[in-house]
């Protein structure tokens, strides 16, 4: 089995309520571009509870970052949350705690929870394609075609004159 991470993205979020729809707009995307969209729904779910537990253990009044993180190892697909200011690991909900979830103190402060998601049949990390993006044209903005400017010599001179004096003709 290879547990090497193939590809990964992440989120940085402050840790407040907003954090969980930004949370499930991410998995959304990151899961449209590596041709995953059929662990959408699982995905969202196991990683929206994630961060609704840091957020809930969060100081609403002085809350901190929390870092939404997916990655592509071997065989799966796992969800991390880690919380910079929470100094005790959450209690996973029962549902998670099957083996295939886990939380731990980190040595440089803060806490990481992270919950592992089998691929489809057949995929393996390393076979999950690179997004392709491309600039694309906005079918709204103006057309513009290719005008050459005359550029009139004394209006040139002028500028250059009045910079190098500082503006002060």
């Amino acid at each position: 089995m290879n547990t090497q991470t193939a590809q990964v993205d992440d989120l940085r979020l402050i840790a407040l309520p907003s954090a969980v729809n930004c949370t499930e707009m991410f998995v959304r995307f990151s899961l449209a571009e590596w041709s995953l969209r059929e662990m959408t729904d699982i995905a969202t779910q196991l990683t929206g509870a994630l961060v609704t537990a840091a957020v809930d253990a969060a100081d609403q009044k002085n809350p901190g970052f929390i870092t939404v993180r997916l990655r592509l190892s071997g065989e799966s697909l796992v969800a991390e949350v880690q919380d910079e200011q929470a100094t005790v690991p959450p209690q996973l909900a029962p549902g998670f705690a099957d083996g295939r979830c886990g939380a731990t103190a980190l040595r440089t402060g803060g806490t990481l929870v992270w919950c592992e998601m089998p691929l489809p049949s057949g995929v393996k990390a390393d076979s999950v394609p690179l997004p392709r993006r491309s600039r694309k044209k906005n079918a709204m903005a103006p057309q513009t075609t290719e005008e050459t400017a005359e550029v009139d010599p004394e209006v040139i001179k002028r500028l250059l004159s009045g910079l190098s004096n500082g503006g002060l003709d």
